[in-house]
């Protein structure tokens, strides 16, 4: 295995997409539709690293990354943003994010993206 992905994301579409493509690469995936479930696998099942799209209803990205790395320090994030979205962006670096991509993604784009990011836990 090469590591578990957690992805977060309220559209139910893009969260099946990336589930597929990071699974048959070879990585444990979990799926999270809004904050709370999120926060819960992050405890239970303690992922490498969270594709969080900035944009949920409840819990928006920006909170959940914050209570992300009060529960798990060392997870990586890469955040999922629409374009123009400078201050959110700079806002979830200042957190603790790794780096971020726009919506709508490249799937080569994202893979490369997480493969060069996924962190290394010892």
């Amino acid at each position: 295995m090469k590591g578990k992905i957690l992805i977060v994301d309220d559209q139910y579409g893009i969260r099946i997409l990336l589930n597929e493509i990071f699974k048959k690469e070879g990585y444990k995936t979990f799926q999270a539709a809004n904050g709370v479930q999120a926060l819960s696998i992050v405890k239970n099942e303690q992922p490498d690293l969270l594709i969080l799209d900035m944009k949920i209803p409840g819990m928006d990205g920006l909170e959940i990354l914050r209570r992300v790395k009060k529960i798990d320090q060392e997870v990586g994030v890469i955040i999922m943003t629409a374009y123009g979205e400078l201050d959110m962006i700079h806002e979830a670096m200042e957190l603790g994010a790794i780096t971020h991509f726009a919506k709508p993604f490249d799937i080569d784009e994202i893979r490369e993206v997480v493969k060069n990011n996924l962190p290394i836990r010892s």
